[in-house]
């Protein structure tokens, strides 16, 4: 939960459920978990959408292109997302409409809100960082990081922002100015989270290695390591009514810090397999929220993760054993699995069931947002143009669709996903 979801506004917050519930709906991983002053969840995912949810029915937001990485609330009850489209988008919630703040010139991994829920801060694969204002002033841009910057925090008061980046620091800068002021943090692998005290005297972090580690602040002297071995560290969250950092990581762990004693409160297998990409406390702090590669986003008592399931959800199909399918399913699962389905059914995901495929016009399936590039285009879905489309390319055979940059370069490979989706698409 941000300080401005906490503090900013005054809202009262409800009591969380205390008891694990789930919330599924999405088709593909859940990348981004928030909870707004109201105590609506939010969540980013893969299929390029985001979830705001009460009561656990959600209310889908629909505008980016690709994958949505992460979702935070703003001043007036909105929202802002930012997603691998490069963009950072303003919701209003209440309507579902949106509008472009700006954009990176690569994916954005993180947010964060200000204190006073007036301005965003953006972490991109660009190398930068960015403040955007909600009256569409900016935005305020920070370089100097050597390599993707992977998370950004403001500092209690809105005037200091911090970054951490795959360049293996931490960096400090004037959140009004742009200014560095130092660095604070230099680890000797990647950077993957960060979190700062409410209070401003320690940061903690998560590092590609699985260094788990908190410095105190001003100075940036190491206090604790809590460091489980487990690589890399995903997603942290903070929560500061029961003085608890939660820690996820690839192994699919949600460990617990307690920052009153500074010792590991619990360490719980949260996944069934697969990674913890997003974490979130509910306003109480009474559930840990948490996302990871299944469709859906699961949370969990505090206090109750002894006879705790793990997280379930969709079985993702790329995990399938290799040696039981074909050539031409093993190209599709590992390919196309996550953004498409063959069938019917209308799940939810990135790109458009492929159901009816061969012979059908491109940007033809009622109900979803394609790229203006497929709208109206002339393109007629056969074995040739599937071949073409894989072997040079969706980057290079249709510049500007929503599609994934991939190639499958070797040509029996192609014919055989041909062959696979020619007999699975068909309709009955």
């Amino acid at each position: 939960m941000t300080l401005f979801a906490a503090a900013c506004l005054g809202v009262p917050l409800p009591s969380a459920a205390q008891e694990a519930f789930t919330l599924e709906g999405h088709g593909g991983p859940v990348k981004g978990i928030s909870v707004a002053p109201d105590g609506a969840i939010l969540t980013a995912s893969f299929d390029n959408s985001v979830g705001f949810w009460r009561d656990g029915a959600p209310r889908w937001l629909e505008g980016h292109e690709a994958a949505v990485n992460a979702v935070v609330p703003v001043a007036g009850g909105r929202i802002v997302s930012g997603g691998d489209d490069y963009a950072v988008r303003l919701w209003d919630p209440a309507t579902g409409t949106s509008e472009q703040l700006g954009r990176h010139s690569a994916k954005v991994i993180r947010l964060a809100t200000a204190p006073d829920g007036q301005r965003v801060a953006s972490a991109s694969w660009d190398r930068t960082a960015r403040i955007w204002s909600l009256d569409g002033a900016g935005p305020l841009e920070f370089t100097g990081h050597e390599n993707t910057v992977s998370d950004v925090a403001f500092s209690p008061d809105g005037k200091r922002l911090y970054t951490a980046s795959a360049d293996g620091t931490i960096r400090l800068w004037d959140a009004e100015t742009g200014t560095f002021l130092r660095r604070l943090v230099q680890h000797g692998f990647g950077i993957n989270a960060l979190l700062i005290a409410p209070d401003e005297s320690w940061l903690a972090y998560g590092a590609v290695d699985g260094g788990t580690r908190v410095v105190s602040l001003p100075d940036g002297a190491e206090t604790g390591d809590f460091t489980a071995g487990r690589r890399p560290i995903l997603a942290m969250a903070y929560q500061e009514e029961i003085g608890r950092i939660a820690v996820g990581d690839a192994q699919g762990y949600i460990m617990m810090i307690d920052t009153a004693t500074w010792r590991i409160a619990e360490d719980f297998r949260a996944t069934a397999s697969g990674p913890v990409w997003a974490l979130a406390f509910s306003p109480d702090g009474e559930n840990i929220h948490a996302g990871g590669i299944a469709d859906a986003m699961h949370s969990w008592p505090v206090n109750g993760f002894e006879n705790a399931a793990k997280m379930t959800g969709t079985e993702r199909s790329f995990l399938k054993d290799p040696e039981e399918m074909s050539n031409g399913e093993r190209q599709f699962q590992r390919k196309c699995s996550i953004c498409h389905t063959l069938g019917t059914d209308g799940k939810r995901r990135a790109g458009p069931t492929l159901y009816g495929l061969f012979g059908r016009p491109a940007g033809t399936v009622d109900g979803y947002l394609y790229s203006d590039t497929l709208n109206g285009s002339d393109l007629v879905w056969n074995a040739e143009t599937v071949d073409r489309l894989f072997d040079l390319g969706p980057d290079h055979y249709i510049p500007g669709s929503k599609m994934p940059m991939q190639r499958i370069t070797g040509a029996r490979d192609r014919a055989d996903l041909i062959a696979f989706l020619q007999e699975a698409t068909a309709p009955d």
